[in-house]
């Protein structure tokens, strides 16, 4: 499929990477939106929450949103995507993964970029409902690499799914890691390190044989953090395995089914390798856009809809 020539340009401030990420993650007003919250127990006994959101009438479609790195359902971006879908004829139901919805989870495992039996699990339950016929498949950064994960690595997946958009996502997972650690990102690794050493610290108590207190002292680092962490609590080697095996980059030449990639040149996240243009343009299920601004999840038009807001929904209903 021929690379989709993007046309969003936004105002002056938000031509800037770094102030349309910040403005979008921080500043930008919280949409009203009503939202149900529903527990899904996994079959290892632990649990996520998933928060629901309905059209004003019957729909027999459903968008599942998932956030990025230590996000949850109550982000603007989720909220602001759920309300657009809403509003042209989606419902949604936005995952919050495990120890993402304001309560530790209860198991070692938490979540991460390629984890795709919880994603299978909450599609279980949406199918369980009976009322769907069509399920979408909607991720931001970390959710973008572990939908196209799931929807690479299966040779059959529900034929419910039809379509599935990933929004600023992290193909090659080391590479953003790299990305990452530049000097102008100082300010994103540290939140997220912060945010994800609390976690690893409220988990201690509750797994003291394989979590301590020495083990979280060497946590200065995302990499410290996946080597210590992520790694052997979902089976990998080290945190190099981890990114190996999760990365969706490698999944996207056997996806079936289209799907939508939007990434933005200015994204400080993303590496080179996150911008498969000559892959897109031998696929024909791959619609690749690549702006020209719109940092990371930023891609402001107005409060009220982004420009990544409208291009999913007008994905989806093509």
């Amino acid at each position: 499929m021929p690379l989709i020539k993007s046309k969003y340009n936004p105002p002056f401030p938000f031509k800037n990477g770094h102030f349309s990420t910040v403005y979008s993650a921080k500043l930008r007003p919280s949409p009203s939106l009503h939202q149900q919250r529903e527990r899904l127990l996994l079959p290892d006994d632990d649990f996520l929450d998933i928060d629901w959101s309905f059209t004003s009438t019957f729909s027999p479609k459903v968008a599942i949103l998932l956030h990025g790195l230590e996000g949850n359902a109550q982000r603007v971006y989720i909220k602001a995507q759920a309300k657009i879908l809403n509003q042209n004829g989606w419902d949604t139901a936005a995952v919050n993964f495990r120890g993402c919805s304001g309560e530790t989870n209860l198991s070692y495992q938490s979540y991460n970029a390629g984890k795709t039996d919880d994603l299978e699990a909450v599609i279980d339950l949406i199918l369980e409902k009976n009322k769907y016929s069509e399920i979408a498949l909607v991720g931001f950064s970390l959710g973008g690499n572990l939908l196209l994960k799931y929807l690479g690595e299966r040779e059959t997946f529900p034929n419910q799914i039809k379509k599935a958009v990933a929004i600023s996502t992290p193909l090659n997972l080391k590479g953003s890691l790299e990305a990452l650690n530049a000097f102008s990102n100082y300010i994103y690794r540290s939140s997220f390190l912060i945010n994800l050493r609390k976690k690893y610290k409220a988990k201690m108590k509750d797994f003291p044989q394989k979590m301590t207190i020495s083990e979280y002292k060497k946590i200065t680092s995302l990499l410290q953090f996946d080597h210590i962490y992520t790694a052997p609590a979902h089976g990998f080697k080290d945190a190099f395995d981890y990114y190996e095996k999760n990365s969706s980059l490698q999944f996207l030449p056997n996806i079936k089914i289209p799907v939508y990639i939007l990434n933005a040149e200015n994204d400080s996240f993303l590496s080179p390798n996150c911008y498969p243009v000559k892959l897109a343009a031998t696929m024909k299920n791959l619609h690749l856009e690549i702006s020209k601004y719109g940092g990371h999840v930023g891609f402001y038009q107005t409060n009220k809809l982004y420009f990544s807001e409208a291009r999913t929904v007008q994905f989806l209903n093509e």
